[in-house]
């Protein structure tokens, strides 16, 4: 997200939150005796299976955490809802937890666990490509991502790192909203795409395009996505942070010990248009990318190189405090 569309939702995140006491107020006991927590995720996806199987599995109701799951729908929806109080807790891509620290939010959001350690979408082309180099890009038109988003800025650090220049040696689409690229692909845009799943899996299925690079595996490790929540209610609501984490590392730890065809009878439930089959092709795609963590500890090699990312794509001027923008301590207790 832009700087300028950051200090956008600050603005109505500080006069929305004068004006109503919006989501559940923390310490507020549910009828069942249960801790009421509000988590807004970016996006509904299999890509973060390990948190929809902590929910299947029960695991947050065995921590004392009744959770009620909401879908952003993009990270600045997501951020908004965290500093407004609609959400307890926000899921999303850190970088966006920088972006407000640097815009000066006193009350700004921390990040305390880190889910998935590599990008979650894959490179599309039209035809199948057996030995796909990233300079077959060179001149062609992709369908990109936002710019300041993690995607795009993930994609154009691995142009970089094989040379290719993002600017100059290809044409970058950014202009089609999140979850419209692949309808925009299969009606002809682009010579190739990148996408999400299921839009990717989606798209080889109608074979309108197929999966010629992983970004995940390209990239490297990154810290894609984390859970975070403004540093007030960190402070005064530790158990329930603790509590919380908890239940995500069970949900890790599922996702270590399982197949993807046991991982995804779990998680069915949260995907009911989309069959077992898929999901199972889907999840094993990711776990053969080692997407998930072991742990959810948020290492400060990772987010050096996440403000490396930032740098590169020109959305990062001066670096900020990993001190101040990460604890480890719930996440290293749930790991114990």
């Amino acid at each position: 997200m832009t700087k300028k569309i950051l200090s956008l939702f600050l603005i109505a995140a500080v006069v929305l939150g004068s004006l109503c006491g919006c989501g559940k107020q923390s310490g507020e006991s549910a009828a069942s005796g249960q801790t009421p927590v509000v988590l807004n995720e970016v996006a509904h996806s299999i890509f973060y299976a390990p948190m929809y199987v902590a929910i299947e599995e029960g695991y947050f109701a065995e921590e004392g955490i009744d959770l009620t799951l909401v879908t952003g729908f993009g990270a600045d929806k997501t951020m908004t809802a965290l500093l407004t109080g609609e959400a307890d807790i926000g899921f999303m891509g850190s970088e966006s937890t920088i972006y407000t620290y640097k815009e000066g939010a006193s009350d700004y959001a921390v990040n305390f666990a880190q889910l998935t350690q590599r990008a979650g979408n894959f490179l599309v082309a039209r035809e199948p490509i057996e030995n796909f180099k990233w300079s077959m890009l060179e001149g062609k038109e992709v369908l990109g991502g936002r710019a300041g988003g993690m995607p795009e800025m993930v994609f154009e650090f691995i142009l970089k790192k094989n040379g290719i220049d993002p600017a100059a040696d290809l044409s970058i689409d950014q202009s089609i909203d999140f979850g419209s690229t692949a309808a925009a692909f299969s009606g002809g845009q682009g010579d190739f795409t990148v996408e999400f799943e299921p839009h990717a899996t989606s798209l080889e299925a109608k074979g309108d395009g197929y999966v010629v690079a992983s970004l995940g595996e390209d990239s490297g490790y990154v810290p894609y996505t984390a859970f975070s929540a403004k540093k007030s209610y960190i402070a005064e609501n530790p158990e329930v942070i603790q509590s919380f984490t908890n239940a995500l590392q069970k949900g890790m730890d599922y996702v270590q010990t399982h197949s993807p065809e046991e991982i995804a009878q779990v998680i069915a439930p949260q995907f009911k248009d989309t069959d077992t089959a898929t999901i199972t092709t889907i999840v094993t795609r990711y776990a053969e990318q080692d997407t998930w963590k072991s742990d959810l500890i948020f290492e400060e090699d990772s987010f050096d190189l996440l403000q490396n990312i930032l740098e590169e794509s020109g959305e990062l001027d001066e670096r900020v405090p990993y001190g101040d923008l990460v604890d480890t301590d719930f996440a290293r207790k749930a790991a114990e």
